[in-house]
């Protein structure tokens, strides 16, 4: 199917854990082309300046303070959209992360990622998607979902998070298929390890194939990308779409290849987490 390029100016809608990191810089890209956005997380300073930020660049927003994983959230969330005349944007970016051996993990740490990184989104989109179709009269309207690398190679030590983000590739792929002719378009961005404050917790460097690529780089090719139409929008390093790639055609092969820093990987990253 021939790709069609997407129109990125004055979009009016929804930006989730738009507080810090990837949801702060989409925000400002979205807002330098004159956009109008609700800005959602769970903190009311991180929120604020994201908005002053937005306003810097020419856009406005408006923000809510909301813990996703609680009920009523979603209904908050749309709410607060009722009275905008046009909702053509969701981006399901807010998620966590808790890494470490699986049976060291809490149930609470499980349900957490269950709960933000899939249901949550889930739940937005099935809200609002109706606003969403009733919005692409003229242009057709975006839901981007942003999950992870990890969803394209399952890494151990990360296998909760690994579940919530292919479940949300498989959800965007899936609901995609089904918004054919509705005018709304649903892409997924795979960012491998970006420098963000999601990162800080993690010590495992290019040694044990985590380099980082600078969030300016990462955004200015999802943002092209999403412009040309792109519904699989992959910005990983050069040597991870290797893996990527032979974790398609000989899956064993990256086993083989992990087993020797194994030790070394748990070590790096079973204090990863955030919030």
């Amino acid at each position: 199917m021939e790709l069609k390029p997407l129109e990125l100016s004055n979009r009016r809608g929804v930006i989730t854990g738009a507080g810090q990191g990837i949801g702060r810089a989409l925000a400002l890209e979205f807002g330098r082309r004159g956009g109008h956005l609700l800005l959602v997380g769970r903190r009311l300073d991180t929120l604020t300046e994201t908005a002053r930020l937005v306003a810097a660049e020419g856009g406005t927003a408006q923000v809510l303070v909301a813990d996703l994983t609680l009920d009523g959230a979603v209904e908050r969330i749309a709410q607060a959209l009722a009275t905008w005349e046009t909702v053509d944007l969701l981006v399901n970016n807010a998620g966590n992360v808790r890494a470490g051996r699986l049976e060291l993990s809490s149930d609470a740490d499980v349900r957490s990622m269950i709960d933000l990184n899939l249901t949550a989104p889930i739940l937005l989109t099935k809200a609002l998607i109706p606003a969403l179709r009733r919005g692409a009269t003229e242009r057709r309207s975006i839901i981007l979902n942003v999950s992870s690398g990890i969803a394209m190679v399952a890494i151990p030590f990360y296998a909760v998070y690994a579940a919530t983000k292919s479940g949300l590739s498989q959800f965007g792929e899936a609901l995609r298929r089904e918004s054919i002719g509705t005018g709304v378009h649903v892409a997924t961005v795979y960012p491998g390890a970006t420098d963000t404050a999601m990162m800080t917790s993690q010590n495992a460097g290019d040694e044990l194939g985590w380099g980082r690529r600078p969030l300016e780089e990462v955004i200015t090719e999802l943002m092209v990308a999403l412009a040309a139409g792109v519904y699989e929008i992959n910005t990983a390093t050069e040597s991870r779409r290797v893996m990527q790639q032979l974790n398609i055609t000989d899956p064993l092969a990256v086993d083989d290849a992990l087993a020797p820093s194994l030790e070394a990987l748990e070590l790096a990253v079973r204090d990863h987490r955030s919030i």
